[in-house]
């Protein structure tokens, strides 16, 4: 079972916020009301039962203190910066099992939290962009993948590995092999838009017949660049989904765009310690 944890976030501070605005406009006032109350009524307080008077509820007292931290979070979260971490190698050699990334969260619009709705427009996905979305056949479930293709961009991955965009072939270059699940991969740089990076090819991979997809308006289409071992929009089916939109990622399923990388925990995590050798801007 998955965790909404924007919800969550929401929901805490919404009843931290509560717990602090009770006080304020309530039990803070009785209480006052009451010191005063029995300070005029004995000649010498008791400063104990002063104390006593003032002191402030224990639900109360960790509402106020919590609700600061917590709004801080939500705000940092929902609008600037989101950390993630990777849990698959589909964006090998770009990013690896167990690196942790920070998301902008308003590259592509400021959106409200939980709701996902945009308030402000700011900027559009541009090819080659590294995008985190919720996957559109499970919205709880967060993805990331390099956008390929942009609202009404055409789409073809041939049966020799090669992918073309409205008719002409992506830039590649061989770079040499690499380690591969089934034995070896090639490693290429490949160019986007303006955006050069790596991607890798299992040489033993028998090839796919060739695909061709035309991107809707509001949709994109998004891809790993571990291309022979990433689950993206070549192979989504959802019978819930309109033929056309299949594969597509809509533009209110957009959580952010990866920047950077912060820190690096290898798997199996009890045999490896964190580290930052791999610290540095997403391209």
């Amino acid at each position: 079972m998955s965790i909404n944890f924007p919800l969550l976030l929401v929901l805490a501070v919404l009843v931290s916020g509560a717990l602090a605005l009770l006080d304020l406009v309530l039990l803070a006032p009785r209480r006052r009301a009451a010191i005063a109350a029995y300070e005029g009524s004995v000649g010498k307080p008791d400063q104990n039962v002063v104390e006593c008077l003032s002191k402030e509820p224990l639900l109360v007292e960790y509402g106020k203190s919590f609700f600061p931290v917590l709004a801080i979070v939500l705000v940092l979260r929902s609008f600037l910066v989101e950390p993630f971490q990777i849990p698959s190698g589909s964006m090998k050699p770009t990013l690896e099992v167990g690196d942790f990334i920070l998301v902008n969260k308003f590259a592509y619009g400021i959106r409200l939290p939980v709701l996902d709705t945009k308030m402000i427009e700011v900027g559009e996905p541009q090819r080659g962009d590294v995008m985190v979305f919720r996957y559109p056949s499970d919205p709880n479930i967060n993805y990331i993948k390099r956008v390929v293709g942009l609202p009404g961009d055409h789409i073809r991955y041939d049966s020799d590995k090669r992918l073309f965009v409205n008719g002409g072939p992506v830039a590649e270059q061989l770079l040499g092999k690499a380690p591969g699940i089934l034995g070896s991969a090639v490693l290429y740089k490949e160019q986007i838009g303006d955006v050069e990076h790596l991607i890798r090819k299992e040489t033993r991979r028998p090839a796919e017949p060739s695909h061709e997809w035309v991107v809707p308006e509001g949709h994109y289409f998004m891809m790993g660049d571990n291309r022979d071992n990433s689950n993206d929009s070549r192979y989504w089916n959802d019978p819930q989904i309109a033929g056309e939109m299949q594969g597509m990622v809509p533009d209110e399923n957009i959580v952010g765009k990866a920047f950077a990388v912060w820190m690096s925990w290898p798997e199996p995590k009890w045999q490896n310690l964190p580290n930052f050798t791999r610290v540095g801007l997403i391209r």
